[in-house]
């Protein structure tokens, strides 16, 4: 059996290759070899939430591991068959939802199932619960891929608790993605949460978020609010453009001592700021987007070509082969192509 040997420091050298590399390992049946696990980072090796990725994926496709633990800095994982299943993930820290279901999803595509995670729904580094719902599953949508999701309970750091559920539709009919540049903002739109917290928390966030985007566009606004109770306080904003081609989104976290408003203007700015260059995805999407753009081919115009892109794309095609080009610099707006469409 041929080995996929993948260098986990290269590019940015964060969880991300992990999360791709284990999921390409499931969908083609190829093991995977990563040594330098997260080196280039102060604490090197897994952390508990790439941990529970790597489970999750383990139980999805009765897989044989080893170097699953803790700190590890080399991992293997040999797949055995993937098969529709209801996968539980346990992550008993604020340890982020979402980029376990980066790992998942791609993996579930294949064979569907459901879940329900465990965690931090909203915590720092990573895409809040909402995103990943109304922006990332949107694209998704568009691709052919349903995914159902359920947001049972907030959780944020450092107490965590937050669960979410939801199930995967097997992905029949691959649709490709060609989405370059938006025409029109059709509308926006959002949700402003408040947890543990009084509900003008979540009201003062919405209004500087509403009235910063209304400074620039002439569209309806519509950010819903949502106080809720869980482990511990927190608050956030996600806010999203709904354009003739997809959806772009900012966000921001609350922290203490930082005012409801200027969380709101935050979210708002980063998401003006995608909308700058017109490109239909925008920074955070593109990168996500990377593993099912590979099966269902097409080419999308980006905001930011990040080094997350770039260190996706190379994991993709060690999997692959050659599959995409991409044009434009790091840093800067860029269009991704698929040139070779892959079967599986």
């Amino acid at each position: 059996m041929g080995w996929v040997e993948i260098d986990g420091s290269y590019g940015e050298g964060g969880g991300q290759i992990l999360r791709t590399a284990v999921a390409l390992s499931v969908i083609t049946g190829k093991a995977v070899r990563i040594y330098n696990i997260r080196a280039n980072r102060p604490n090197s090796g897994l952390k508990p939430q790439h941990l529970h990725g790597i489970l999750a994926l383990k139980e999805l496709s009765g897989a044989r591991v080893k170097g699953a633990q803790v700190g590890s800095t080399e991992l293997e994982f040999i797949p055995g068959e993937a098969k529709p299943k209801h996968v539980r993930v346990p992550i008993s820290t604020a340890g982020s939802i979402t980029l376990v279901l980066q790992a998942l999803l791609p993996a579930m595509a294949f064979v569907g199932g459901s879940f329900e995670v465990t965690g931090g729904t909203d915590v720092p580094w990573s895409p809040p619960v909402d995103y990943l719902k109304h922006v990332t599953l949107f694209a998704l949508g568009k691709m052919g891929l349903r995914v159902e999701l359920e947001i049972r309970r907030r959780g944020h750091y450092p107490k965590g608790g937050g669960v979410v559920a939801g199930r995967v539709e097997p992905w029949e009919e691959k649709r490709p993605l060609v989405a370059l540049e938006w025409e029109k903002v059709e509308r926006f739109a959002g949700i402003s949460h408040a947890t543990n917290l009084p509900a003008h928390v979540a009201e003062r966030q919405a209004k500087a978020a509403r009235e910063r985007i209304g400074e620039l566009y002439n569209v309806p606004v519509e950010i819903e609010t949502e106080v809720s109770r869980s482990l511990g306080p927190g608050s956030g904003i996600v806010v999203w453009a709904e354009t003739d081609m997809l959806r772009l989104g900012g966000d921001a976290l609350g922290k203490r001592g930082k005012p409801a408003e200027v969380v709101g203007r935050e979210a708002a700015d980063e998401l003006l700021d995608q909308l700058k260059t017109r490109a239909a995805v925008d920074k955070f999407l593109g990168d996500q987007l990377i593993p099912f753009l590979a099966f269902a081919g097409g080419e999308i115009g980006v905001a930011e070509i990040t080094n997350h892109l770039v260190t996706n794309v190379w994991v993709v095609e060690k999997f692959l082969g050659k599959v995409f080009e991409v044009e434009g610099e790091v840093g800067g707006p860029g269009v991704v192509r698929v040139v070779r469409e892959v079967e599986v």
